[in-house]
């Protein structure tokens, strides 16, 4: 028999939130003006992370993550959720603890943790700070005072728990029967009903949500559920309008991809962020497409707009089976490892880490602490892929320049199952001057060269430059 939760609807605590007080929008107030580089806990913990384990974590990127520029740390999925008896069920669709008996009735409400206006609240038995309504405050406060910015992960929509009682919307006459669209539930996580945003209430039910994430101390949203395989605009537009009210400047992350490339200009337009790929995993054949998906998005990167190729799948990934394969290190070769990592730099994607940090190698944190590799994604422009070959001695070449000093950057990829010789003709991109030459991965300078840029490349690796005239 399952325990009985005492409370699951807690009263909320206000809290004053702290932000913008120029009446600008705070998609236009020099937000994510680089490509946003952190940490997601979902590949790692799926939704199973605790307090403890999420402050341990935190600690650990303010000692050693912190000072190459990794700021972010954020709490992915189902945080309201009671964690089972055994610690390793994901409350996924067919999860028999999270069932609903007809439209929007949970067969164990116990284990939904809302508010009296139908919003979730972190879940008291695995954030205890949390307890009494004070939501992320504490934990947000925590990551605060280590010099990191604090995030979580939501689903779009309201929570069909809501709707079962029909709570009221905060800041309006309405209830959530009146904004919800019970035909619309996520196909592989459905415990919130879509929001009609034609129908008054919607706007006021998003801007109750951020304002109460603002006063917690939220910087950074990841929505889900929002690109694909059904693109939200309406709900999208939403959450733009409640971020630009809420005082406070938060990030603005959607997930998950592939998002539709016609959709780029709105997406430059309320968006920070978006996912291009689907959830990408430690296998060459994803790698190998998402090279495809950021060569058709390279024109769409910019201060404030980043198209985003997923979650950096290395290291400690997948603990106990959860939530995707076995138990493990990255699957992907160092090489393949580095291929990925120049890969996100040259194109520019947001960098968001997916191991667990408490017991990843420190080989893992090698790969993400190069200083060199790292600039290269928050501080180049005019980000092109300029080679792409197929057949036996199959590579791609990318280019791009330093926007402090005009250096060129250049990244070359063996996508061969063997090593190759790759060269690129600089004349050919009008470049007939001398330059120094500089591997990024391995800090040496190499010497001069002209007209010609060669380099023997392991299977399935890379190498990246930097040329100083």
């Amino acid at each position: 028999m399952h325990k009985r939760i005492l409370i699951h609807i807690l009263p909320l605590l206000l809290f004053m939130s702290c932000g913008i007080t120029s009446g600008r929008s705070a998609k236009d107030q020099g937000i994510a003006k680089h490509p946003p580089m952190g940490w997601n806990s979902f590949d790692a913990w799926d939704y199973r992370i605790n307090e403890k384990q999420f402050k341990a974590t935190v600690d650990v990127m303010s000692e050693r993550l912190l000072k190459h520029e990794w700021e972010y740390a954020v709490i992915d999925y189902i945080w309201w959720f009671w964690e089972p008896a055994n610690g390793e069920v994901p409350p996924r669709f067919n999860d028999p603890n999270l069932a609903y008996d007809g439209r929007s009735k949970p067969v164990h409400p116990e284990y939904i943790t809302v508010d009296e206006f139908g919003r979730y609240l972190p879940s008291p038995q695995r954030f205890p700070s949390s307890a009494g309504g004070k939501g992320f405050k504490l934990i947000a406060d925590h990551v605060h005072t280590k010099g990191l910015k604090f995030g979580i992960h939501i689903m779009r929509g309201i929570p069909r728990y809501a709707v079962e009682l029909n709570l009221p919307v905060k800041g309006s006459k309405y209830r959530a029967s009146d904004i919800a669209v019970k035909s619309d539930t996520c196909g592989w996580l459905n415990h919130n009903f879509g929001i009609d945003a034609s129908k008054p209430g919607a706007q006021e039910y998003y801007n109750s949500l951020f304002d109460m994430y603002a006063s917690w101390g939220v910087d950074f949203v990841k929505v889900d559920d929002i690109l694909s395989p059904v693109f939200h605009a309406g709900e999208i537009e939403l959450i733009r309008k409640a971020i630009d009210q809420c005082g406070r400047t938060m990030v603005l992350s959607l997930s998950p991809g592939e998002a539709p490339v016609s959709q780029a200009p709105f997406l430059v337009k309320n968006a920070n962020m978006w996912r291009i790929a689907d959830d990408f995993w430690d296998d060459w054949r994803s790698l190998l497409h998402n090279f495809d998906l950021l060569n058709e998005w390279s024109p769409w990167t910019g201060a404030g707009h980043w198209p985003d190729a997923d979650m950096l799948p290395v290291g400690h990934i997948s603990l106990n089976g959860i939530p995707h394969g076995p138990d493990r290190i990255s699957d992907l070769t160092r090489d393949e490892q580095i291929t990925m990592m120049t890969l996100w730099c040259i194109a520019r994607s947001p960098l968001m880490i997916g191991a667990d940090l408490l017991s990843s190698p420190d080989s893992t944190f090698l790969l993400l602490t190069n200083d060199e590799v790292l600039y290269v994604d928050q501080n180049s422009r005019n980000n092109t892929q300029v080679i792409r070959t197929k057949g036996e001695n199959e590579h791609v070449v990318w280019m791009a320049s330093d926007a402090g000093n005009g250096d060129l950057f250049v990244a070359m990829f063996n996508l061969s199952s063997k090593e190759n010789r790759i060269c690129f003709d600089l004349e050919k991109e009008n470049l007939k001057d001398s330059y120094g030459v500089r591997d990024l991965w391995k800090h040496e300078n190499l010497g001069v060269v002209k007209s010609t840029l060669c380099a023997d490349v392991a299977p399935h690796g890379a190498v990246m430059y930097r040329l100083s005239k």
